[in-house]
């Protein structure tokens, strides 16, 4: 599986803003609305929805959706990273234009 990128955002007077649970909550209702019109198997589509679903299931995700708020509470633009990594799920919250560290934190 390649790995995708979310990219939440903060809310303000002029964009509505989406949480990373909103975000992955949104991409998985788009993943399942493209397994019922489409009926060839693409196994990209189902390790996304794969993904999404272990991501929201995961207790790693509160803990990222805590620190992601933090971010952009503070006006900074980040990344949650999805990937596997040996077999499992990995997630990585990436602070954009943060030098320190890389801006990546596992």
């Amino acid at each position: 599986m390649q790995p995708f990128d979310l990219k939440p955002n903060y809310s303000n007077n002029e964009i509505p803003g989406r949480c990373i649970k909103c975000l992955v909550e949104q991409k998985l209702e788009i993943c399942l609305r493209e397994f019922l019109r489409n009926e060839d198997e693409n196994p990209e589509r189902y390790q996304a929805y794969e993904a999404l679903l272990a991501f929201l299931q995961s207790p790693e995700s509160v803990e990222l959706r805590d620190e992601s708020e933090r971010y952009l509470a503070e006006g900074k633009e980040i990344t949650v990273r999805i990937h596997i990594e040996e077999g499992k799920f990995r997630y990585e919250l990436q602070i954009d234009g943060d030098k320190e560290d890389g801006g990546i934190k596992p």
